[in-house]
This record gives C-alpha cells, sequence and structure tokens, in this order.
C-alpha cells in the first residue's frame, strides 16, 4: 500500500505563503488522481484540490481557487500545493490522499490512502 508523508506546513502571517509537499512510497507509478484536503478546527474533513496523474486536470474548491495551486511530478512521485494570499480561515491540517480512480473526484470516500497531517496556522 502507499505511504504518503505530507511537510511543509507552518505558522505564516495573512497574505503570505507556504508551499506543502506530499512524497509518495511504496509504489513506482500511479495512474490515480491524487488530492488535498483539510480539517479545520472543529469542522468536517473538507475538499480542497484534485490533480489527475498525468497534472493536466485540476479542480479546486471555491474557496482556495485563485489562490491554491496543485501540481505534480510523476516520476518523482510527490504532489505540491502552492498556497498564496493565505488567510486565516485557512487554519487547518491539510492532508494529501490518493484516490482509487482516475478520474478527479472531490469526495474524501473515493480516496484510499491518507498521510498523516500537516499543520497550517495563519495569523492575522
Amino acid at each position: 500500500q502507499v505511504q504518503l508523508v505530507e511537510s511543509g506546513g507552518g505558522l505564516v502571517q495573512a497574505g503570505g505563503s507556504l508551499t506543502l509537499s506530499c512524497a509518495a512510497s511504496g509504489r513506482t507509478f500511479s495512474s490515480n488522481a491524487m488530492g488535498w484536503f483539510r480539517q479545520r478546527p472543529g469542522k468536517e474533513r473538507e475538499f480542497v484540490a484534485v490533480i489527475s496523474a498525468s497534472g493536466s486536470s485540476t479542480t479546486y474548491a471555491d474557496s482556495v481557487k485563485g489562490r491554491f495551486t496543485i501540481t505534480t511530478v510523476n516520476a518523482r512521485n510527490t504532489v505540491y500545493l502552492q498556497m498564496n494570499s493565505l488567510k486565516p480561515e485557512d487554519t487547518a491540517v491539510y492532508y494529501c490522499a490518493e484516490s482509487v480512480r482516475v478520474r478527479l473526484t472531490t469526495t474524501p470516500r473515493d480516496f484510499g490512502s491518507w498521510g498523516q497531517g500537516t499543520q497550517v496556522t495563519v495569523s492575522s
């Protein structure tokens, strides 16, 4: 089974930027989509962004559209989430996940493998 490890979280001021990384191991190549989710304090886990294995297709949550960018380097089994213009409401634990499907999906139950999460805190 694939293992996913996130990194890059931290504390940043509002308006700042962070880049999260997700490294996959335990497999050489996947044709499945990869995504980022987040869980804010007291809230359920929510979809942030998803990308196809080729990197040619992406989908974003409305709350992050225009500010966040998801990219992948499949040869390196790595997915990134570039986060710009961060807001205090972006504060959350961010999780990387691998879908069980090739097509893009935003539903958590379509993702079979999850990382341990990385904390992002945005101060006002």
